[in-house]
C-alpha cells in the first residue's frame, strides 16, 4: 500500500526530555526511515533546535518553570500552527499527551477527520493527585484525561498496569497493549567507553556492581533500594552501588545514603546524557535494582538487558510484566526485606546470574525498530479499516480486547 504520514503529537519533545519525548522521537526517526513520513507536532521551546530527519511544526507556547507543571503549556487554538500542520496532509494522527496535544490534534481534524490513535504513558492518576491540590480540580483534569481518549479511534497503553491507571480515572474503553522499545543496542560497549567507566567510577575489575537509573525521587522506590542494601551489606556482601540521575530530591537521598552507613559503597553521577557513556555504565552493572510501581513499562528494564544486566523488580509493576522470575531476572515483594532476599539470591550463584543475562537480552530486550514497525503495521491496519468504511467516524474502526 501507499506509504502513510503520520502525525505524532506530544506536550514534550527535545529540548525538554522524557520517556514519551524519547518514544516520539524514536517513532519519527524510525517511521521517517523505514515506513513512511513522519510529522512532529509539539509547543515551542526556548532554545530548541530542530535538526532532525522529519519536519518538526511546533506552536506557541507559555512556560511554567515557576509551577509544578513540567512542561510548557501548549496553545491548541494556534491557528498558524493548525494550517501548517493541515498543509501536511497527514494520512493518521497519534497523540501521545491527553492535554495540549490533544486539543491541537482535535482543531487540526475539525474539518477533514482523520482516524486518531492516542497512546497512555503514564500513570496521570498519580501525577494528577501530586500536581492538583483540589479534590475538585482533579477530577475536573481526570474527566478532561478521559474525554481525550474517549474521542480517540484506538487506544493504546505501554502495559496492562498502565491501562489500569487509566481506568481508575474513569476511560471504560478498549484498549490495545503495545510495548515501546530501547534505543540501546545489543552489541557490546566500546573498549574506550568501558575505560572511561573505569575512569569515572574507579572500580576494582570484578567488584560487584549494582545500579538504579531514573529520576532521584522516593516515589521511584530508591528508600527500598537503600534499605535492602543495608541489609545486603550486613550479610557480608562486598559491593557497589552507582546511581544514575537527578531530581528535586537527590540531596534528601544522598543524606539518608549517609546515615544508613553506605556512603562508601555508593557512588551519585547526576544524570548520564550521553547514550554509549549510559550503555558503559549498564554493562558494568551486575544487577539492576529498579524497585519502582510508578513506572509504565520501566524502559530501562530493557536497556539493563540489552548490556545482558538483568533487574530485580516489584512484584504487579508494570516493569515486571516482561520479566519471567528467575529466568530473565527477579521479582520480588515491595519491602526491603523481600527486595534484599531477591539480590542475594540473584549473586549466590554469579554464573546463572550471567545466564539471566543473557536470557533477558533475548527474552526482555525489545528495540525501536521492532517497536515501530509492531505500531506501523497497526497504523496501515487502522488506515484500511477507516477509509473501506467510507472514512466514517471512530465506530468504523474494529475495536480491540483488554487482552490484545
Amino acid at each position: 500500500m501507499e506509504k502513510l504520514t503520520i502525525g505524532l503529537f506530544n506536550d514534550s519533545f527535545p529540548p525538554c526530555i522524557d520517556g514519551v519525548a524519547n518514544t516520539v522521537v524514536n517513532y519519527a526517526r524510525v517511521i521517517q526511515a523505514h515506513y513512511g513520513r513522519s510529522v512532529v507536532v509539539t509547543p515551542r521551546y526556548k532554545n530548541a533546535v530542530d535538526n532532525y530527519p522529519f519536519p518538526v511544526i511546533r506552536y506557541m507556547s507559555l512556560p511554567t518553570e515557576k509551577t509544578r507543571i513540567r512542561y510548557n503549556a501548549g496553545n491548541p487554538f494556534a491557528i498558524g500552527a493548525i494550517r501548517e500542520i493541515r498543509k501536511q496532509n497527514l494520512d493518521l494522527i497519534h497523540v501521545h499527551s491527553p492535554f495540549t496535544a490533544a486539543y491541537i490534534a482535535r482543531n487540526v481534524n475539525l474539518h477533514h477527520r482523520l482516524p486518531v490513535v492516542m497512546t497512555y504513558h503514564t500513570k496521570f492518576d498519580d501525577d494528577i493527585a501530586f500536581t492538583v491540590n483540589s479534590k475538585s480540580l482533579r477530577k475536573m483534569v481526570a474527566s478532561i484525561v478521559v474525554n481525550n481518549f474517549n474521542y480517540a479511534d484506538e487506544v493504546w497503553t505501554v502495559s496492562h498496569g498502565c491501562a489500569a491507571s487509566l481506568r481508575a480515572l474513569g476511560y471504560q474503553g478498549d484498549y490495545r497493549v503495545m510495548v515501546n522499545g530501547a534505543d540501546i543496542t545489543l552489541d557490546p560497549a566500546s573498549d574506550e567507553v568501558m575505560r572511561k567507566v573505569q575512569a569515572d567510577t574507579g572500580f576494582n575489575s570484578g567488584e560487584l556492581v549494582f545500579m538504579y537509573c531514573g529520576r532521584m525521587q522516593w516515589y521511584k522506590g530508591i528508600r527500598i533500594i537503600l534499605d535492602s542494601l543495608v541489609k545486603v551489606k550486613a550479610a557480608g556482601v562486598r559491593f557497589r552501588m552507582i546511581f544514575v540521575g537527578g531530581g528535586y530530591e537527590l540531596d534528601e537521598i544522598k543524606d539518608y545514603t549517609r546515615k544508613v552507613g553506605l556512603v562508601n559503597q555508593t557512588l551519585f553521577t547526576g544524570p548520564i546524557y550521553d547514550r554509549a557513556l549510559l550503555k558503559g555504565y549498564f554493562t558494568r552493572a551486575d544487577l539492576f535494582l529498579f524497585p519502582s510501581t510508578y513506572d509504565t513499562a520501566g524502559l530501562v528494564v530493557m536497556e539493563a538487558a540489552a548490556c545482558r544486566t538483568p533487574s530485580v523488580l516489584i512484584k504487579d509493576s508494570c516493569a515486571s510484566e516482561i520479566v519471567t522470575d528467575g529466568r530473565n531476572g527477579f521479582i520480588c515483594d515491595e519491602n526491603a526485606e523481600a527486595f534484599a532476599a531477591a539480590i542475594l539470591s540473584a549473586i549466590n550463584d554469579r554464573s546463572a546470574l550471567a545466564q539471566t543475562g543473557i536470557n533477558a537480552a533475548k527474552e526482555v530486550y525489545l528495540s525501536w525498530d521492532d517497536s515501530v514497525k509492531n505500531a506501523y503495521k497497526r497504523y496501515e491496519e487502522i488506515y484500511n479499516e477507516w477509509y473501506s468504511f467510507g472514512n466514517m467516524r471512530r465506530k468504523s474502526i474494529k475495536k480491540v480486547g483488554n487482552d490484545s
